[in-house]
């Protein structure tokens, strides 16, 4: 018998470094539709075509340590109409530790930084979250 894929094994890869993650999401991928019609048409609808491709923003979770300022250094490259651009690379793996599905984020660059809340009563782990623009999600199943 076969069973779906588990989500929590996963790895994600930037600029040579493989960091740890509790929370990768918005790896969409959308097709905008371009609506068409003729003036001497027949019918009374539109055509519908492909158009562009969109893609969401992916956020990515991590804990926060004492001392690792990777996310913080990346966010602080960005100045006017300059950003250090990475490709990306997101293996969810199987029990072997080997790739079975494979997210490629195309020039990914990070918009925004969320530092964790803090709570007085809390009993939680401090999370941090960066969120990546990008230009292209290719998908691969190993």
């Amino acid at each position: 018998m076969s069973y779906p894929l588990s989500k929590f094994h996963f790895t994600v890869e930037w600029g040579g470094t493989k960091i740890g993650f509790t929370e990768v999401s918005g790896l969409d991928v959308e097709t905008e539709v371009i609506e068409y019609r003729h003036g001497a048409s027949k019918e009374y609808s539109t055509t519908k075509m492909p158009g562009l491709q969109k893609y969401t923003n992916i956020t990515c979770k991590r804990g926060t340590f004492a001392s690792d300022n990777e996310f913080y250094d990346w966010f602080n490259s960005i100045s006017l109409n300059q950003v250090d651009r990475r490709d990306i690379t997101i293996n969810l793996l199987n029990e072997e530790h080997e790739p079975v599905v494979v997210w490629k984020v195309k020039n990914a660059w990070p918009t925004k930084i969320q530092s964790t809340d803090l709570k007085a009563d809390g009993n939680e782990v401090a999370i941090e979250s960066m969120e990546l623009v990008h230009e292209g999600l290719s998908i691969q199943n190993e």
